[in-house]
């Protein structure tokens, strides 16, 4: 008896030691850092055509001063069709705001304040690298236009690819994010920014405890280059890339998630067809960084530098080469890509019947027909499209005129029939992809 006494009294002692720490770790409070932080995030309005500043405005998200000048960090999506923006503090007057530069790519936007009367408090990014899965997060912003709202979760996942874009790595959280806390800061412990909110998983069009944040990793060169310059300024390849398959990677004695595939070359006389590369090559190496996978790819593209020789190593056949590397500004490249002024806007693409001229410029086989994207837009974001891509069938019948295809959408759309198929090329790749009109 005295010994099972001893041993019931060593298993609770280890218990408590067990559970003391996770207990230590809990929050009593996020005031305090509420407190300090809450004065630096703004609403995101807008006034109605011509109106003064004691109109009603209408909300459209939230933002956060990263820059005492009156600079604030918002989503693309929150501003993309605004006029008259205007930004609130609290419960205090509303401040004119236009916008300095904007990137869709990761749905960034920097908005400044026009006529500041003073000097506003910034907040500083933090680092979401470390963020760990399970780390306490705060959420602050103007959920459904109600005002400055705070909600509190973890960290539930890293890295997250959902569809959004070509530079997908977001945080999850169970922080509760609703409508109007797009753009808005998601904070750390220490109350430095670690994510952009800025879209959530939800069949209702209310929090399920299902969000994601653009990381702080992320959002902060972009920032600043949108700061500095009004937009951004990333390296083209010009290929279509996609990760390895099994059958692929076997037939090439490649190890699990190493490499990732050339599918086609975009751009004749591009960035990969002037290095010589070609459909079927599998990028191992690039700039001596070894390659898991297409997006890891895709991210270090764009950060590298425009103009420089970059050593590429390839898989070709089983066997491995080495090919160098010019990189293009793929926002000139992408510019040049249609006239602006001949695309039809619509389901959120910018797109074109193919031409002549662009098929020659991406390459594509002769007498290609069919609907280009020239454009996407962050609204598209459960999408893999993406600039270059040849829409060939909708709903299983052909289309080639960019109009056509437009008023169909729309037409579907205001059936709301739901999803629809497409049949797509890139390169020499087929596939269906869903839209929804």
């Amino acid at each position: 008896m005295v010994r099972a006494a001893l041993l019931v009294m060593q298993l609770t002692a280890a218990l408590v030691l067990a559970v003391s720490p996770v207990r230590a770790a809990t929050p009593d409070s996020f005031a305090d850092l509420v407190e300090r932080v809450l004065p630096s995030v703004v609403n995101v309005s807008m006034l109605p055509p011509g109106a003064d500043l004691s109109a009603e405005p209408r909300a459209l998200g939230s933002g956060f001063v990263v820059d005492s000048s009156g600079l604030i960090v918002t989503n693309n999506h929150v501003i993309e069709n605004a006029t008259n923006i205007v930004v609130i503090f609290g419960e205090e007057k509303p401040y004119r705001a236009k916008i300095r530069g904007r990137d869709v790519e990761t749905d960034v936007a920097v908005l400044e304040i026009i006529n500041p009367d003073r000097r506003f408090k910034a907040l500083q990014f933090g680092d979401s690298e470390g963020a760990r899965v399970g780390d306490w997060v705060i959420a602050i912003g103007n959920p459904f236009g109600i005002g400055s709202s705070v909600s509190a979760g973890i960290v539930s996942g890293q890295s997250r690819d959902i569809g959004a874009g070509l530079y997908d790595k977001f945080i999850q959280t169970d922080a509760a994010i609703n409508r109007g806390n797009s753009g808005g800061p998601l904070f750390d412990r220490r109350g430095r920014v670690i994510g952009i909110n800025t879209v959530i998983f939800s069949q209702t069009g209310g929090s399920v405890g299902v969000g994601f944040a653009v990381p702080a990793e992320l959002a902060s060169p972009i920032v600043s280059q949108l700061i500095e310059n009004g937009s951004t300024t990333r390296g083209y390849l010009g290929a279509f890339l996609d990760d390895v398959d099994g059958p692929t990677r076997q037939r090439l004695g490649l190890e699990r998630n190493q490499g990732a595939l050339v599918t086609g070359i975009a751009v004749a006389g591009g960035p990969a067809d002037t290095a010589g590369l070609q459909q079927g090559d599998v990028i191992i190496r690039f700039g001596g960084v070894a390659i898991q996978d297409r997006r890891q790819l895709t991210r270090l593209i764009a950060d590298a530098p425009i103009g420089e020789a970059i050593p590429v190593i390839i898989n070709r056949g089983g066997q491995t080469f080495r090919v160098t590397v010019v990189l293009e500004v793929r926002e000139q490249r992408l510019a040049g890509i249609a006239d602006p002024g001949d695309n039809v806007e619509t389901a959120g693409m910018s797109l074109q019947t193919v031409s002549n001229e662009l098929a020659e410029r991406y390459n594509l086989p002769k007498g290609t027909e069919g609907v280009m994207v020239t454009g996407v837009s962050h609204h598209l974001s459960n999408s893999r499209l993406q600039p270059g891509d040849v829409i060939l069938e909708l709903g299983w019948e052909q289309t080639n005129d960019a109009e056509e295809l437009s008023q169909k959408l729309i037409s579907l759309r205001e059936l709301r029939s739901g999803p629809v198929k497409v049949l797509v090329r890139r390169g020499d790749k087929l596939f269906y992809e869903t839209l929804m009109p």
